[in-house]
């Protein structure tokens, strides 16, 4: 979604695994949380050259290059308190091939690719995302655009009453969806055989 944001505004989020998506979607309605239809996001994560994962992502900035419907964005996230709430600036672009190779020139790594399948809708100001993501399952985001001055780790607070409220068995996730794709392909290339 993209959305200008002020100088000093940054992103809070909080994030959720869900394991029965009927029922949340039910929860959603019950609350007049009207839901887009789902549409493909593809997103190609990037690093700063010599970042890895497992290594802190506070002050560290990262890149994405998304396509959704035919439309390519670029987004730029600083996690500022914890992951889930960063600085962040976003502007649609007209060409994803000539930014990953800007990306690459500029020292940026391609960490992961996330593909999923995302409706969104509005609820009480916040934005609600509602994601099926490959490989990973159904998840819940909730967000809110803020002033920089308020902790993120507050905010975050307020939006997990608000899923709480929801009665819906979910499990908090503090992780980005990159870092949950990195681990689980990590997992998976531990355990193969060589």
């Amino acid at each position: 979604m993209t959305r200008a944001l002020e100088k000093n505004d940054h992103e809070v989020e909080a994030k959720y695994q869900v394991s029965d998506l009927e029922e949340l979607i039910t929860a959603l309605a019950q609350r007049q949380v009207a839901l887009t239809e789902p549409s493909v996001q593809d997103d190609q994560a990037y690093a700063p050259a010599g970042w890895s994962y497992g290594m802190p992502k506070i002050g560290v900035p990262f890149a994405r290059l998304r396509t959704q419907e035919g439309r390519h964005l670029f987004t730029v996230k600083k996690p500022i308190d914890n992951e889930m709430a960063c600085l962040e600036h976003e502007c649609v672009i007209s060409d994803r091939d000539a930014v990953h190779e800007a990306l690459a020139t500029m020292g940026w790594v391609p960490t992961v690719r996330i593909v999923k399948q995302r409706r969104t809708g509005d609820w009480g100001g916040a934005t609600v995302c509602v994601d099926v993501v490959d490989g990973l399952g159904a998840f819940i985001e909730v967000e809110r655009v803020v002033n920089s001055q308020r902790s993120g780790e507050q905010v975050q607070h307020g939006l997990d009453a608000m899923i709480r409220s929801l009665g819906v068995p979910v499990l908090r996730v503090a992780d980005t969806y990159d870092t949950l794709i990195w681990n689980l392909t990590s997992a998976a290339r531990a355990s193969s055989p060589t």
